[in-house]
């Protein structure tokens, strides 16, 4: 085997700050924030730019076929599967420089560390910075992932378009990834995966807690929703003989809201988008479509929600003589991680006196993908405010080194 070389730099402790800064030097926004869109001039810079810093350091590196990289610390024993780990390299426009970069940063940190301090491990680790989990730039999530769970295909993105007209796979083949030359990159190989996050919570923080050990994954449902009513006269137009879309889904977005306080303390619904055709002041509105994000960590309780609140929107529209339609367009399941792991990183932060807490996680990962084929571990640290996917996004370097420390632990277990 070729001799790992460790940049003494990364065995100290305030490595982590500077390399956090460092990623975010691609795609850095005038507003302070990163954006770093998949496939994007700033995604290919901060995607080669981490290759070679892998490179540097005599980790063995490839690229699969959709933009996944990885770097592989070797094992001794070739017939054991391989340890994962890593995070997103991909961000939300005007996102935040720790969302998904902090766990690839402290997984090649952490991996640099154990070969420092123990050498090669029995089994091989492979530090990865997956190319997508965000949906930001097109309409889908897990890209990265879910290619090598198998679940996606060049099939699923052949009629896929950005919000500039970009076809899917012609951004692909411009950031040197020919769909002409894809070879699938589902991995059979993997025995485990471990990735590190901020929360983008405020639970941590406000427990005084340093580490977060997930337990469940939320599932994930979005829909969009279009009311059709009829454009009329605002002035002239009585109030009984309106079809105002605007007053129907202001009704629906009150009850989706209280339905959700009344039903479960852990689930939410969000309507984040509004859009109002024509627009115009003095027109009764004929067209609403809105957007519906539901999360909870058990599909029992979305599948409730969802029947209920549709019905009344069903009931409403109707009596109203408007027209309802509800699009699904995202649909993620609950996911459990691993019991067995998540044990382990409790009786690791034990040992270092890390005071830590099991946590669901309201926001996807990309452990959730890995978590339908493989045990599967995430862990959090605290993020300042709770605030994430902003450009004001923060955690303390002290809570950066500490979920580096434990992550290191963790991968100890499993590889070594």
């Amino acid at each position: 085997m070729m001799a790992i070389q460790v940049d003494k730099q990364f065995l100290d402790k305030g490595q982590v700050g500077a390399m956090i800064e460092w990623l975010a030097s691609f795609g850095r926004t005038e507003m302070g924030g990163v954006t770093r869109l998949l496939y994007s001039p700033a995604w290919q810079e901060a995607q080669q730019a981490l290759k070679q810093k892998m490179d540097q350091m005599k980790l063995q590196t490839y690229f699969d076929s959709v933009g996944n990289l990885f770097g592989r610390l070797p094992g001794t024993d070739s017939e054991e599967k391989t340890i994962l780990t890593g995070s997103h390299i991909d961000t939300v426009i005007e996102g935040g420089k720790y969302d998904g970069a902090y766990g690839i940063i402290a997984s090649f940190i952490a991996v640099l560390r154990l070969f420092e301090a123990y050498g090669y491990p029995k089994k091989t680790i492979e530090v990865v910075s997956l190319c997508e989990e965000e949906g930001s730039r097109f309409p889908l999530t897990f890209w990265g992932s879910r290619n090598m769970n198998g679940v996606y295909s060049l099939d699923y993105v052949k009629d896929i378009k950005d919000d500039d007209g970009i076809e899917f796979l012609h951004a692909m083949k411009s950031a040197g990834f020919d769909p002409a030359q894809y070879k699938t990159p589902v991995r059979n190989d993997i025995d485990r995966f471990v990735e590190i996050h901020i929360e983008q919570g405020m639970i941590l923080e406000k427990n005084q807690n340093q580490v977060g050990i997930v337990s469940h994954i939320v599932g994930q449902c979005r829909y969009t929703i279009r009311v059709l009513g009829e454009s009329n006269h605002a002035g002239t137009t009585p109030m009984d003989d309106r079809k105002d879309a605007v007053t129907a889904v202001s009704y629906m977005i009150s009850y989706l809201t209280e339905k959700t306080k009344e039903m479960d303390k852990g689930l939410v619904a969000t309507v984040g988008s509004l859009q109002v055709k024509p627009n115009v002041a003095n027109v009764v509105a004929g067209e609403v479509e809105f957007s519906l994000d539901i999360r909870h960590h058990k599909e029992s309780v979305i599948d409730q929600y969802c029947s209920e609140i549709f019905a009344e929107f069903e009931r409403v529209t109707t009596s109203q003589g408007m027209e309802l339609f509800i699009s699904q367009w995202m649909s993620v399941k609950p996911v459990k991680m691993d019991e067995k792991m998540g044990e382990w990183a409790r009786e690791l932060a034990k040992k270092k006196n890390i005071r830590s807490q099991d946590m669901i996680s309201g926001a996807g990962h990309d452990a959730q993908v890995f978590g339908d084929v493989c045990p599967t571990c995430l862990l959090f640290v605290p993020s300042q405010k709770g605030v994430s996917h902003s450009p004001t996004e923060y955690t303390c370097p002290e809570d950066l080194e500490v979920g580096i420390d434990l992550l290191t632990d963790v991968l100890y277990k499993l590889a070594y």
